[in-house]
């Protein structure tokens, strides 16, 4: 059973009196979302609301349809709360435990800070709970979270914590009062439960099959997109239902699906969380903005300013770097599928690597209290734990058990003697002591804790980004779409075929081939444009194809501003063109424009100049635009294996590659038509905009292919 005719969000209360008659803030408010269109509906008291979710479930199983419904309040509180107050983790116990304890009247008149009082007393020190007026503060109830102690619990849930904005759930009283919100919420919850019986499922506690099915949400996940749809004059917690059940609605049926996968069985979780750019994207396109694809860049992105002539190379690169920003969608991959892509937004851990320490050996795992030193002998308990099969139960004091690599440490142990440096007849296990506590032993949550950034936004994910991904229990992740970089060749001197004869007077392409191979290795999309002759409506057409199928063009030849340079002469009549002159050599003239809102990337027609010009210049701005961010080129300093006199005033990079000694040799011509240099060598040395005197021995700067991506 897939997909959900009807969306619903609430936005809740904990008013201890009926909301006011007029639509106002900090009261009820149910979002409900069917097809394309959204009502708001304003309710005073959470009787009233109940009595209105019932009516609309009612509805829905009659006409055989499907309702998610979510509510802003936890489902759950930290480990070990459901445990204390109910003999067991289930969280849905701990509902009817709840509702078992809180009244709450038509009028909105509750008991929950007794409550909160109570259930305080079933804990050693101070707490949980915190917050109440000053008449209602017991010495079990304190104003101030300041006061607790010594309680034993988490404050915060594993969702919640690198959540910003969100309050814990113990908080009772003034702004952001959440416990309050989940003492008077889950009763209702488990009310409606009780109700739709099979009915009804509560998700993540539940496989969400049922014809209704109740979420946890944080409408504050979107808050920046919530602000900016928000109509005039439209109460904030009205704007809130709205966009948030306008954006669950409009996600594809597998998007709401995988959401819904999600979860931790005892703590509960936040629906959407990891999916914040999603949820963004989804709620902006239904509700007529499209962030899917960026608006484009400015027209001025390329502009240097006014009196500048020839341009230093570092000046170069840092207007790129200032003046470009993303271009690319986004786009929701499983995660087997995402090598190569960049992350739209952090990865979060759903639960520690490792969850639960374990042992890093076969062994013999015991109590470090228990290990003395020199030799010892330790009785072993029946059975064993292995990876996958946990041993059930404690390991009393004194005692051992066998235990095997990766294998989660049972209650009683913490320390793990390797197999070789002991001796076993089955009934106990001699060692020499003393161990080091813990020794053998991985801690719960040492490579990644809950909560935890595990990538960051802009990572592009490489093959071991995936284990650690799917380590931390994400299975599909929000992406950049792939850059898709379109390549162009122009002139009529170019035969575009090497299959076909060439006249003496003219030559074979061998920049797009190049420039196409590039891209590819750099993980983007190639949109291969051919070649145009120089007319015109010929280079126009495939601009326009390019701007039309791709983020970004590169054309190759036409770059200067001479008589025959057709593609910077178009640029400048019908686009946004920004010819820079670049101090460097090879590689002067390099065209920045705008077609139709797509950046061109206007590269010089010798080879050796365009793959120059393409690794230094294009390599980071495309990272820039793919969501990447800028990237530098590796760098190492070599001994020279040359002789060179520079003269000052431009940057010089010299086709090198490196001798069995480390040393950079340099090819043996520094023409810009000799191609087959590029082939011989396997980098490049960087010579500074000053002038040198380079003898051999002298440290130079290397850049090898491979850190521009050529393998």
């Amino acid at each position: 059973m897939t997909g959900f005719d009807t969306v619903v969000v609430v936005d809740w209360s904990a008013r201890s009196q009926p909301s006011p008659a007029r639509e106002s803030a900090d009261a009820i408010w149910i979002g409900v979302a069917t097809g394309s269109d959204v009502t708001c509906h304003y309710l005073r008291t959470r009787a009233a609301a109940e009595a209105f979710l019932v009516q609309l479930f009612d509805e829905a199983l009659a006409a055989g349809q499907r309702v998610v419904a979510g509510f802003d309040f936890p489902f759950a509180y930290p480990r070990g709360f459901a445990r204390a107050l109910c003999g067991t983790d289930d969280p849905l116990g701990l509902w009817a435990a709840l509702a078992d304890r809180i009244e709450d009247g038509p009028d909105n008149a509750n008991n929950r800070f007794a409550v909160a009082s109570d259930l305080n007393r079933l804990f050693p020190g101070i707490g949980p709970f915190w917050g109440c007026p000053a008449a209602q503060e017991t010495p079990d109830l304190p104003q101030k979270g300041t006061k607790r102690r010594d309680f034993g619990l988490p404050e915060r849930r594993g969702c919640e914590a690198d959540l910003p904005g969100a309050q814990p759930c113990w908080k009772l009283f003034t702004t952001g009062s959440v416990g309050s919100q989940a003492l008077l919420g889950i009763p209702r919850l488990h009310a409606l439960r009780q109700r739709f019986g099979a009915g009804l499922s509560v998700a993540p506690f539940q496989p969400p099959k049922a014809a209704i099915v109740l979420v946890e949400l944080f409408p504050s996940l979107i808050a920046g997109t919530v602000a900016a749809l928000a109509e005039k004059d439209e109460i904030k917690d009205r704007a809130q239902v709205r966009v948030l059940a306008t954006a669950l609605k409009a996600l594809e049926p597998e998007q709401l699906d995988a959401m819904l996968a999600q979860g931790d069985p005892v703590e509960g979780w936040i629906l959407g969380l990891g999916d914040k750019a999603l949820l963004e994207a989804a709620a902006q396109k239904a509700l007529g903005r499209a962030p899917l694809d960026p608006p484009p860049l400015r027209d001025d992105c390329f502009a240097m300013p006014r009196g500048v002539d020839w341009v230093p190379v570092d000046d170069a690169l840092d207007r790129l770097r200032h003046g470009l920003r993303p271009v690319t969608g986004l786009e929701r991959v499983a995660t087997a599928a995402a090598a190569g892509r960049v992350l739209a937004e952090d990865v979060v851990a759903q639960r520690s690597n490792p969850p639960r320490a374990n042992s890093a050996v076969d062994g013999y795992a015991c109590s470090h209290i228990a290990i003395t030193e020199g030799p010892q002998r330790v009785p072993l308990v029946a059975g064993r734990a292995a990876a996958g099969q946990p041993f059930e139960g404690a390991v009393p004091p004194g005692h051992a058990i066998r235990i095997l690599t990766g294998a989660i440490l049972p209650d009683g142990v913490d320390t793990v003697v390797l197999e070789e440096d002991t001796a076993s007849d089955g009934a106990s296990v001699a060692f020499h002591g003393p161990l080091k506590r813990g020794a053998n032993a991985r801690k719960a949550g040492e490579d990644v804790e809950a909560g935890a950034i595990a990538l960051p936004e802009g990572h592009r994910l490489r093959p071991p980004d995936l284990a650690l991904v799917s380590a931390v229990g994400q299975g599909r992740l929000v992406v950049r779409r792939r850059l898709r970089v379109a390549v162009l060749s122009t002139g009529d001197e170019i035969v575009p075929d090497p299959g076909v004869t060439a006249l003496p007077h003219q030559i074979w392409d061998a920049n797009r081939p190049m420039l196409l191979s590039l891209a590819a290795g750099w993980g983007y999309e190639t949109v291969d444009l051919g070649h145009a002759p120089d007319t015109e409506r010929a280079i126009a057409d495939r601009l326009d194809l390019g701007a039309a199928e791709a983020d970004v063009i590169v054309t190759s030849g036409g770059a200067s501003a001479g008589d025959e340079d057709h593609v910077s002469a178009l640029l400048r009549a019908r686009g946004a063109l920004q010819s820079w002159r670049i101090a460097l050599k090879p590689g002067r003239p390099l065209a920045l424009a705008l077609w139709r809102g797509t950046p061109v990337f206007g590269l010089p027609g010798n080879p050796v100049a365009a793959l120059v010009c393409a690794l230094i210049f294009a390599r980071p701005a495309f990272s820039a635009l793919s969501g990447a961010g800028w990237i530098e080129p590796q760098r190492f300093a070599v001994p020279a294996a040359f002789s060179k006199r520079k003269k000052p005033g431009r940057r010089e990079f010299l086709r090198a590659r490196l001798t069995e000694a480390g040393a950079a040799e340099v090819f043996a011509s520094e023409g810009s038509g000799r191609i087959s240099g590029l082939s011989w060598a396997d980098g490049l040395v960087e010579l500074p905009d000053e002038a040198q005197d380079i003898r051999p021995g002298q440290p130079v700067q290397y850049l090898p292919y491979s850190g521009f991506g050529i393998l």
